[in-house]
């Protein structure tokens, strides 16, 4: 039961991200993304689990989210150059490391719903 109220949340989440990055230059990536994660999490309700595919969408997920993280204005630079500042005002041109550091962070919390719903598949 439990498991099933967070895939619903999920799925939700994921579905507004998506909605959110229609108006993106590369919103094919991000809408395609997290309506990936989406479905998945949405079939884990009806207790429907594809445990390959969670391995295979985690692995490019965090192999997108590792070069997120060392681009140039990337998160690293976020943390280091830039001193963390808030990644919750508006972007900018001049702050391109604003959206780097949400999409990074929105693929690990993609990841940790695809983690969740495999091991709860083993």
């Amino acid at each position: 039961m439990l498991l099933s109220i967070i895939n619903i949340v999920f799925f939700l989440a994921f579905v507004l991200f998506a909605y959110f990055n229609f108006n993106d230059s590369d919103a094919w990536l991000w809408v395609s993304i997290y309506m990936a994660a989406a479905i998945c999490c949405a079939l884990a309700v009806f207790s429907v689990f594809l445990p390959r595919i969670y391995m295979a969408l985690g692995a490019f997920y965090l192999a997108h989210a590792f070069v997120l993280f060392f681009a140039k204005d990337g998160v690293r630079d976020w943390v280091v150059k830039y001193r963390s500042p808030s990644i919750t005002e508006s972007m900018k041109a001049t702050k391109p490391y604003i959206e780097k550091t949400r999409e990074f962070f929105g693929l690990l919390i993609i990841t940790a719903a695809l983690l969740i719903n495999y091991l709860s598949s083993k």
